[in-house]
């Protein structure tokens, strides 16, 4: 099923994302974020070829806000894809070579198999519960080097988290580098492959985070959220992250950002 899985995510960012790289106008949503015909083309493509390898219902960043609420309900603890066509459409519109096809297959409420694809790269990104990570076929991480605390590089999306705590970030962060490249699922696979070193986001939506917090657990990382040790267990729609993929690493990066929300 993973194969099917992958050669599907494959064949519709080359069928109906990357002829429309550069080349699509943007809309706007209710909620002032992006999309193109690119993410509804790739979506319903998706449901079609998703559901062809597995007949379950499909839960898409691009239906209304009832239509996903009413899935979740109806399957979320039997069985749901869920899937995001184009993670980062503001990058895409732009012309930033940063954004993926985001697929999980959620099954009692947490992920069991995720793919994150970056057509621009061709890197496929997965993982299936109890099996590990991969990146094309190569156990993650791919980097095996453990830096000081206070020499890492961490993704941190500034604009979700409080005034208080994003300003102890920009003062006096306890890491060397800081990026954020607008592409929540990339951001996860980064982590798990050794390119980020800590993570941090005030808040994501179900899409953004199912299939690359799996993948960041496969790989050996550590995750919970800003109040939640339990990661699976925190509010679904509204999810923080705090992770990282050395457990020593994590459980100071954890104590930081927890000791300035306390």
């Amino acid at each position: 099923m993973l194969q099917s899985v992958l050669s599907t995510i494959k064949s519709v960012a080359l069928a109906e994302i990357m002829p429309r790289y550069l080349k699509v106008a943007r809309q706007q949503k209710s909620d002032g974020s992006l999309f193109t015909e690119a993410d509804v083309a790739s979506q319903a493509a998706l449901v079609t070829g998703l559901q062809a390898v597995l007949d379950c219902p499909v839960l898409g960043e691009e239906m209304s806000v009832t239509e996903q609420e009413a899935l979740w309900k109806e399957a979320g603890q039997s069985g749901l894809w869920c899937i995001d066509p184009i993670d980062g459409t503001s990058n895409f519109v732009n012309g930033l070579p940063y954004f993926a096809v985001s697929v999980g297959l959620v099954r009692g409420g947490r992920s069991v198999l995720g793919a994150v694809y970056d057509p621009v790269s061709d890197e496929m990104f997965y993982a299936e519960q109890g099996r590990g990570a991969f990146l094309n076929g190569v156990r993650l991480p791919i980097k095996a080097h453990v830096p000081a605390f206070h020499h890492t590089m961490a993704a941190v999306d500034l604009k979700r988290l409080s005034r208080e705590l994003a300003r102890d970030i920009a003062a006096a962060p306890p890491f060397s580098s800081q990026r954020n490249f607008g592409a929540s699922a990339l951001d996860w696979c980064y982590t798990a492959a050794g390119r980020f070193d800590l993570y941090l986001h005030g808040g994501q939506k179900l899409w953004d985070y199912v299939a690359g917090a799996l993948i960041l657990e496969e790989a050996g990382g550590a995750l919970c959220t800003l109040t939640c040790d339990d990661f699976w267990s925190d509010d679904l729609w509204k999810r923080s992250v705090i992770a990282a993929l050395d457990p020593g690493l994590f459980a100071q990066w954890k104590a930081w950002v927890r000791g300035r929300i306390e």
